[in-house]
């Protein structure tokens, strides 16, 4: 598990990552890490993700979830992206063999107590295992 620090000010921060080998992301595999927050802070969350040719559906669905310290969900969202075209072809160019694509995850998400937050990405596709995703993370910008 990775640690992080929120601070005020603090730019372009991975919060969490993960890698996957070409066996894929199965359903109920959680991807967690903690984030401790010192001070009130507020960001705003994107998630990278990258695939290779070998994803086979045209959308990307994760639930996004975060837990308090006494590990209550304060938030949790269902986000479906569109990664190709009605033709099939990917809204994104290839490069080093990957799609690699940005999205919005949460704009000014505000963490108001200190303490320490569990963030978790669940993968929320009906395929398992979700074979082609080779990268994800969240981050700060």
């Amino acid at each position: 598990m990775m640690m992080a620090s929120c601070q005020n000010g603090s730019k372009d921060k991975v919060l969490l990552t993960r890698d996957f080998h070409p066996s894929g992301w199965e359903r109920f595999d959680f991807i967690t890490d903690e984030l401790d927050v010192k001070q009130p802070t507020t960001y705003d969350i994107t998630m990278k993700a990258s695939f290779d040719d070998s994803y086979t559906a045209d959308y990307f669905s994760v639930v996004f979830t975060v837990f308090d310290s006494e590990d209550q969900p304060l938030r949790a969202k269902n986000y479906k992206f569109s990664l190709k075209e009605k033709d099939g072809t990917w809204k994104s160019d290839l490069k080093d063999g990957l799609y690699t694509f940005t999205f919005p995850i949460n704009s000014e998400m505000s963490f108001n107590e200190p303490g320490r937050y569990i963030l978790q990405l669940e993968s929320h596709m009906p395929i398992t295992p979700l074979i082609g995703i080779r990268h994800i993370s969240l981050r700060t910008n």
